[in-house]
């Protein structure tokens, strides 16, 4: 008889997982579904095959979070390979390597600690970036035109790390939706030097930090508000319309309204209150 991959039972899980390097993110997550035994599963934050590092998964009910979650800043420790060209901004599709000058260290870590800010950049055209419903790399992967849009992204902080020719190390803590691979080109730009990532492993993602995969509770991450009942606990049990007279908080906005068991997430717009999800069940 064949072994069943996946049970049936129902897991409500929030984990951060370590994607290794030379692996896409859909790839590795189908292999935690087969170690935990669950199909239903997702990610947060996309991390391109030749990065490794945080990776948050969520499964069953805690999946429907990621919207809601606290996710920023993120910090990436980042490593450019002078003198070589890439069209993709990393390894993966390198088409020349050449020799460059070094650089001096003093202007190096000046030119780090002046990222500090927010950039207007176009992302890069191997991203996950949709043009008119079509990721952006698949398109770039099959010689089609790609337009890009301007972004902004803005930077916290940066750390120099070392800088050992032709490879720089560095940190740097971002703002949502930001490329490492376009900040690394704004300062080759300001070094007048050409250059890829060879190297990009994400190390947090807001309080999200590899550990051991260890079960998370998602309300300690929940970027909301929370809101007090006053009425029936059984209108949530059975998903009956909440007036908003008994909600202690009453002006508009999104809110979490926490149970013994569960807790659902409301939206108070107007007099109006709405489920946004509602009775998510705390294992």
């Amino acid at each position: 008889m064949q072994k069943r991959l996946y049970d049936n039972k129902q897991l409500n899980k929030l984990i951060v997982v370590n994607k290794p390097i030379n692996r896409s993110s859909n790839s590795y997550l189908n292999e935690i579904k087969r170690k935990y035994r669950n199909k239903k599963a997702g990610f947060s934050g996309t991390l391109d095959p030749f990065a490794c590092g945080c990776l948050i998964v969520a499964f069953g009910q805690y999946s429907k979070l990621f919207n809601y979650l606290k996710k920023t800043p993120k910090t990436y420790k980042a490593v450019i390979w002078l003198g070589t060209v890439s069209k993709s901004l990393d390894i993966e599709n390198i088409d020349s390597i050449n020799n460059e000058e070094k650089i001096n260290e003093e202007l190096l870590k000046k030119e780090i600690k002046s990222l500090i800010g927010i950039h207007e950049y176009f992302p890069p055209k191997f991203s996950a970036k949709k043009i008119n419903g079509k990721r952006a790399y698949a398109m770039a992967r099959n010689g089609e035109e790609v337009e890009m849009k301007k972004s902004k992204m803005e930077i916290f902080d940066t750390k120099f790390i070392s800088y050992r020719h032709p490879f720089i190390t560095f940190e740097a803590t971002v703002s949502e939706g930001s490329y490492i691979r376009s900040l690394a080109q704004i300062l080759l730009k300001r070094l007048q030097r050409v250059g890829t990532l060879s190297f990009l492993n994400r190390l947090n993602e807001g309080k999200f930090k590899f550990e051991n995969e260890k079960d998370l509770n998602p309300l300690e991450y929940l970027d909301l508000k929370e809101n007090i009942y006053l009425g029936d606990k059984s209108y949530f049990e059975n998903g009956k319309k909440i007036q908003k007279k008994f909600l202690k908080i009453q002006e508009e906005g999104e809110y979490i309204i926490r149970f013994d068991d569960f807790f659902s997430i409301i939206r108070i717009d107007k007099d109006e209150v709405k489920y946004m999800l509602n009775k998510v069940n705390l294992n």
